[in-house]
């Protein structure tokens, strides 16, 4: 009788609600630094395709340098311009709608906070994409047979973009049914054309009918999001890429 009195004091009851509140603050701190990490230092992300066949598959996870902070703070002089390379693997973030509601947010972050980053609430909202830089801002460049050929900002020299990437990777050619016409995208050809101010050229290292900047054109560094770390998954192939 005695014990079971002492279940339910005051003192008893007062603990208890501590013991929650103190489990309910440790739970705020950690998704609070879970949500800055992840939306101003790196973001985590899947390979839901082929189309960076074939160093990297489908089902490979990986971790990248976000761009978040220059975003909120576009003075900042660091990462002005992006630090990229030509060779450089980039993540692409496009959303089907703009100007997500605050709250939505918070609840998808939230979310991803729970499943590991495995399940969020912007799923068929927003669509990430991998690609890699071939071209910088004032580059010239031109395709002949799914390989680009760029004459570097204020250079006198055209070059393909395996001898000036920092990376080395192979791409992945398709064949090319005989009635495709060249204008196409997908047929390997692009028309020579100059990069304007803050503009990239993204392309696919599987360059069959994947979307890149040949179907969407150059992209503006506005939209890119990150750069690419390392591989964490799977385990056998962690490590810096």
């Amino acid at each position: 009788m005695f014990t079971r009195w002492r279940k339910y004091s005051y003192t008893d009851r007062r603990i208890g609600n501590l013991k929650k509140l103190k489990a309910l603050l440790w739970v705020g701190i950690f998704f609070s630094a879970y949500a800055i990490i992840t939306s101003f230092v790196i973001i985590l992300c899947d390979l839901e395709n082929q189309s960076m066949t074939p160093e990297f598959k489908s089902g490979e996870r990986f971790t990248f340098l976000s761009f978040g902070i220059k975003r909120a703070i576009p003075q900042l002089p660091i990462l002005n311009p992006l630090p990229l390379e030509r060779g450089d693997v980039v993540l692409i973030k496009m959303k089907s709608q703009e100007n997500q509601s605050f709250f939505l947010t918070v609840a998808d972050k939230f979310c991803r906070f729970l499943t590991f980053g495995r399940l969020g609430l912007h799923e068929g909202i927003e669509r990430n994409f991998l690609k890699r830089v071939i071209a910088t801002p004032g580059d010239e460049i031109s395709m002949s047979n799914f390989v680009m050929r760029v004459k570097p900002a204020n250079g006198s020299f055209t070059f393909t973009e395996f001898e000036l990437s920092e990376k080395l990777y192979t791409i992945n050619i398709p064949e090319i049914p005989p009635l495709w016409d060249q204008s196409i995208p997908f047929s390997g050809n692009v028309e020579q054309t100059v990069l304007g101010e803050g503009m990239y050229y993204l392309l696919s290292d599987n360059r069959s009918n994947t979307n890149d900047s040949r179907t969407w054109g150059p992209v503006h560094a506005r939209n890119i999001a990150g750069k690419l770390l390392f591989r964490y998954w799977p385990i056998i192939r962690f490590g810096k890429v």
